[in-house]
């Protein structure tokens, strides 16, 4: 076929389709993005790796799931994007005290943090983060939620409470990429008897069990709710045993 002649409605039908997900479990990057996670755990990029490997189907069902109730329909059909909603300043100073969103608030600035410097790490490396998919987009809501997570599961940013959020991450979406972090930090904890760090993180798993399925909440409402008043609703039980150990040893895992 010659220049002349080539029509672009004939092209190759691949080149015009979504992408392929695959669900295909990697266990060896994983293994090794984990080592470098618990030798680092400030190395966020190996956080997205581990899930990137190991979570398979978990995104697309999840997203399937929230296509079964009429909330998580309307969700789904207006497919916000909760990165830069989190990036607006104003909104976020809209919070009253008390709030979900205010507790949020101080929290991100406080620890200099924010939802678009998680996005940015989550797309290193990858070209299809952004994609206008609906698992792209719930794999970003899953991605987004992790802060507000820390807020409503009392769970701080020290090693054990990522350790714990991440075990309950684990029961709330069932990828296994959340459950190998989980493992390894419970393992490299059980080094050290001085406190119940184990116990900790499987109580993590245990409130993430016994709490509603908080992807499928509305975010936008969450962060107008009073903090006490959402967790009750929500079934996020208190954290007893991750409470019980002193704030200045929540960072000591074991090397």
């Amino acid at each position: 076929m010659t220049a002349v002649d080539f029509d672009p409605a004939l092209a190759p039908a691949e080149k015009t389709q979504p992408r392929a997900y695959s669900y295909k479990l990697q266990w060896g990057p994983a293994l090794k993005a984990l080592q470098r996670l618990l030798a680092d755990k400030e190395d966020t990029r190996q956080v997205f790796e581990i899930m990137r490997a190991l979570n398979g189907d978990s995104t697309a069902k999840a997203y399937q799931r929230l296509l079964t109730t009429t909330e998580g329909g309307r969700l789904a059909y207006e497919r916000v994007e909760l990165a830069h909603k989190l990036m607006d300043d104003a909104w976020l100073d809209s919070f009253p005290e008390g709030s979900v969103g205010a507790a949020y608030r101080t929290f991100v600035r406080s620890e200099q943090l924010s939802a678009e410097g998680l996005a940015m790490v989550s797309r290193e490396g990858v070209g299809d983060i952004d994609n206008p998919h609906p698992y792209a987009w719930m794999g970003r809501r899953t991605r987004d939620v992790h802060d507000i997570w820390h807020i409503l599961t009392g769970y701080g940013r020290d090693a054990l409470g990522e350790a714990c959020l991440v075990a309950f991450s684990y029961a709330q979406t069932k990828g296994l990429g959340w459950a190998l972090i989980a493992l390894g930090a419970a393992f490299r904890s059980g080094r050290n008897g001085a406190y119940p760090f184990k116990k900790a993180i499987l109580e993590g798993y245990r409130r993430g069990k016994a709490a509603a399925w908080l992807l499928g909440e509305d975010y936008e409402r969450v962060l107008n709710e009073p903090l006490e008043s959402a967790r009750r609703r929500l079934g996020i039980v208190p954290a007893k045993v991750y409470e019980s150990i002193p704030p200045a040893n929540r960072d000591i895992l074991p090397a």
